[in-house]
């Protein structure tokens, strides 16, 4: 699959931010630009977060870099759901999508795509910028590493599965699951943090850019992080076992931290610009390479834009494997290593044989096909967790 998208896509794609009053920026005319990397297309469909989010802004900020150098038509298409922003790339509606977890949850067919339409996807990431996530904790529960949050009251939106997930591996680093904390349930993850702010809750997972945590800092409980030490290989390979897309990040922007005072936490990767699998290896190498040379025309838009420069954002984990095109570009540049190709073959091999259970068990499991959506994904979830077992 081609990701150039078609004048009719285009104009389809802009009809609609036309009348939600939100269009991605363009920049100078084409014929003042500087010639584009061979085979980037010179109009394309971004999907991302809503506008205000942090993705949406990231997305504006190298849109905006792409007209300025190029001349680049690009339109963001925001939507508020993981199926509004997966579903336009795959179905060759977007050109590419700008997404967070929704992108593991849609290679590993969990959550919503675990559905008779879905099931799991073939995606591929191009780049994805450094993110951090940890346990926040009021400073007077006595929470400082992953064992000492037995016991204690966890804040949890269930709707979540975004931050929920990524808790799981921060539990596995310390031999703990959801069992064996006591949960206290919030209708969204806004409340959870004031559920600390409260004192209803000990603690809740989080990215420490979250607004809601300066109210805590501030507040009589105190803030507080769970520290994961990067030296502890044992906690570090329990916690990839659950989750494979995570990694140590010293993280020092955020309530509670400083750049005198870092903590250690997990990092993951948000946004991570994403294709089907299909996508030409020329149009993911010039987007790569698009995103490499426009890099001093937005790393300033944005604290955080400085975490796209390639040799930062091009390296795994992903929540998918890199595509062909991606990795060709940074081996061009010197950043592709032996470890990185191992983590990518190891990668291929997870979503093959996903999408292999997936099919065997739509044709041959009379079961599957009758079952609603729980009893579907209750039937995955088992066979699901068979094949990783045998990898």
């Amino acid at each position: 699959m081609s990701i150039r998208i078609t004048r009719r896509n285009y104009l389809q794609g802009a009809g609609g931010l036309v009348a939600s009053g939100v269009l991605g920026r363009v920049g100078v005319s084409p014929a003042l630009a500087q010639e584009a990397p061979k085979g980037l297309p010179s109009t394309m469909i971004w999907s991302t977060y809503d506008v205000g989010s942090t993705g949406y802004v990231e997305a504006s900020a190298i849109a905006d870099a792409f007209g300025k150098k190029y001349g680049s038509r690009v339109r963001l298409q925001p939507s508020g759901t993981a199926i509004g922003r997966v579903r336009p790339v795959t179905d060759g509606r977007a050109s590419h999508a700008w997404l967070a977890n929704e992108l593991y949850f849609a290679v590993e067919g969990l959550y919503e795509y675990c559905s008779p339409d879905w099931g799991p996807q073939d995606l591929r990431t191009l780049l994805g910028r450094l993110n951090a996530f940890s346990v926040v904790a009021t400073k007077v529960s006595g929470i400082k590493e992953p064992k000492d949050l037995k016991g204690k009251r966890f804040a949890i939106a269930r709707a979540n599965s975004s931050v929920n997930i990524k808790v799981e591996p921060i539990l596995a680093f310390a031999g703990l699951s959801w069992k064996d904390v006591e949960l206290v349930e919030f209708p969204s993850y806004g409340a959870t943090l004031k559920g600390l702010v409260e004192g209803r809750a000990d603690c809740a997972g989080v990215a420490p850019n979250a607004a809601a945590l300066r109210e805590l800092e501030a507040s009589p409980h105190g803030i507080g992080w769970v520290a994961l030490d990067p030296a502890n290989k044992e906690g570090w390979a329990r916690a990839k076992k659950a989750v494979p897309f995570v990694e140590p990040f010293q993280e020092s922007i955020g309530a509670g931290l400083s750049a005198d005072k870092p903590v250690w936490m997990m990092g993951y990767r948000y946004p991570m610009i994403t294709v089907p699998a299909s996508a030409k290896d020329d149009e993911v190498y010039a987007m790569v390479k698009a995103v490499a040379e426009t890099y001093d025309l937005y790393k300033d838009a944005n604290p955080i834009m400085p975490r796209w420069q390639v040799a930062k954002a091009g390296t795994p984990p992903m929540d998918a494997a890199f595509h062909p095109g991606a990795i060709r570009y940074l081996k061009e540049v010197g950043l592709w290593k032996q470890d990185h190709q191992a983590w990518q073959d190891a990668s291929l091999k997870r979503h093959a044989a996903l999408q292999k259970a997936w099919k065997e068990m739509m044709v041959n499991d009379p079961a599957a096909r009758a079952a609603d959506l729980p009893g579907l994904q209750k039937i995955w979830e088992a066979r699901r967790a068979g094949v990783l077992a045998s990898l």
